[in-house]
């Protein structure tokens, strides 16, 4: 993911944007990296200098968060860039006297997991990315900090309420290990496929609702030197987006919860997964993928497909942020959901929705208190209002973000989206809680679009890490109910 810069694009008027939002807060989601392990010791206690870090609470400081302190923050400079991040740390300093060390980055495991294991990690992180520690790893090794406490103190906004009665619901679900919440994904996410307005335009295409039509615009953008479908082929993960939500839409809720749930017919036995993945293999068999599009990083894909060499990409709704300096002016970058197969068991309007970019308490972070309490503020209308301004997205908080934001073309097509789409959205919670099945997946889809293996040995390989999962006694602690 790339830089953030300052928003621009066609706003909303007040009362759109409210109606939006308030969409967006009843959007009940029921919930959703490759690298080695952290070895990192126990923990979960408060293991903070108390007499350095300690200041005296209050009901306007909970936690004691003490003036004169410092906090080391560390967030992944992808598509939301991190001038959110400085202007939250500014606000900090300016109101409470805590002064921050701030480091952007997107090497997460290489700066991180180093110190993780000497026990001396920074005190906030914004733990995402290709090069994020997983969030299963760090829990595991007692390296995550319960975040209980913070949910249920008082809202800044709204003393009365706790923090967790002001979130969408369902958004704290890819955060939870074995009933704990451990990570707080901070923005409110979609996922599916990107379209140019303008191309479409210019081409005659409409959007595809139906497998069939999204297949015709991928051979009539072929017959004239386009591709069909991009994807970023370096990181599978993009495209199983359009793999897991095909069959999420074909079998419906319950095609998510057997693979979640590591059901014994999750992938082999399971007709909605035959029927996903021999659908996104015939895009790779009839050559309607843009070429050269399996041996490129993210932003390469997502920069040819800027450049008009293809109809289609796969993505989550940071692209319009990732993209700002390769994006043409008059692009128009639009959203949609997957198309359906025939005999879907959801409708077209559904999407894959929920909360992503993941923040993080190492349980030895040295300024506890302080950490506590940037992330309450983090919750807080002003705070999500500072980050929808900086990174044109939109936050977990319900109706966090002030009217007068004006967001850009992309962004205000995922709002829509999810006002469409109401309660039918879905989440894979598997690649939070199983980092490892999640990587043999992701594997098994390269070598599918790479064409070295059929979906039938897809369907297998998936299958087998699940099966592998499943024989781990701690699966047993999560289900996706």
């Amino acid at each position: 993911m790339g830089s953030t810069a300052n928003h621009g694009g066609e706003g909303v008027g007040r009362r759109d944007l409210i109606k939006r939002s308030a969409a967006l807060g009843l959007v009940a989601t029921p919930a959703m990296g490759l690298l080695s392990a952290c070895a990192s010791g126990g923990g979960g206690g408060d293991n903070s200098d108390e007499g350095n870090t300690k200041g005296k609470a209050s009901k306007d400081n909970p936690f004691g968060a003490k003036s004169g302190s410092k906090l080391d923050v560390v967030v992944f400079k992808g598509g939301y860039g991190d001038d959110y991040a400085k202007a939250w740390e500014a606000d900090f300093s300016k109101k409470l006297g805590i002064t921050s060390t701030h480091t952007g980055t997107q090497e997460i495991t290489g700066k991180l997991q180093p110190r993780f294991n000497a026990g001396n990690p920074p005190d906030v992180v914004d733990d995402s990315g290709a090069q994020q520690i997983k969030i299963d790893v760090l829990y595991k090794n007692g390296s995550l900090l319960d975040l209980s406490e913070v949910l249920d103190a008082p809202s800044v906004d709204d003393p009365s309420k706790k923090v967790r009665d002001t979130l969408i619901p369902g958004t704290l679900d890819p955060g939870i290990q074995e009933g704990k919440v451990v990570a707080l994904n901070y923005i409110y996410t979609v996922w599916g496929l990107w379209y140019s307005g303008k191309l479409f335009k210019e081409k005659g295409w409409t959007p595809p609702k139906t497998w069939d039509d999204f297949l015709a615009i991928c051979q009539d953008a072929k017959k004239q030197g386009i591709g069909g479908l991009a994807h970023q082929g370096k990181y599978p993960y993009y495209i199983n987006v359009a793999i897991m939500d095909v069959i999420a839409k074909k079998g419906g809720i319950d095609a998510v919860k057997a693979i979640d749930n590591l059901d014994p017919k999750a992938f082999v036995g399971s007709a909605a997964a035959q029927a996903g993945v021999e659908a996104i293999y015939e895009v790779v068999e009839k050559g309607l993928l843009m070429p050269g599009t399996n041996g490129l990083t993210h932003t390469e894909s997502q920069t040819r497909w800027n450049q008009y060499k293809a109809a289609f990409i796969t993505c989550g709704s940071w692209l319009e942020n990732e993209q700002l300096k390769q994006t043409p002016t008059d692009f128009d970058m639009k959203f949609l959901p997957m198309p359906l197969l025939s005999g879907s068991k959801m409708p077209f309007e559904a999407i894959r929705a929920g909360s992503g970019e993941p923040f993080i308490i190492p349980a030895k972070a040295a300024n506890l208190p302080g950490a506590k309490e940037f992330m309450r503020r983090m919750l807080s209308k002003e705070w999500s209002t500072l980050f929808a301004k900086e990174a044109n997205s939109l936050t977990i908080l319900q109706d966090g973000v002030d009217p007068s934001v004006k967001l850009r073309p992309g962004t205000q097509s995922t709002v829509e989206a999810s006002k469409a789409a109401g309660s039918n959205t879905f989440r894979y919670l598997y690649p939070d809680w199983y980092s490892e099945m999640d990587t043999a997946i992701q594997n098994a889809s390269n070598e599918l679009m790479a064409k070295r293996i059929q979906p039938k040995e897809w369907l297998k390989r998936c299958q087998a890490a699940v099966d592998k999962q499943a024989k781990d006694p701690a699966s047993k602690k999560n289900r996706h109910e």
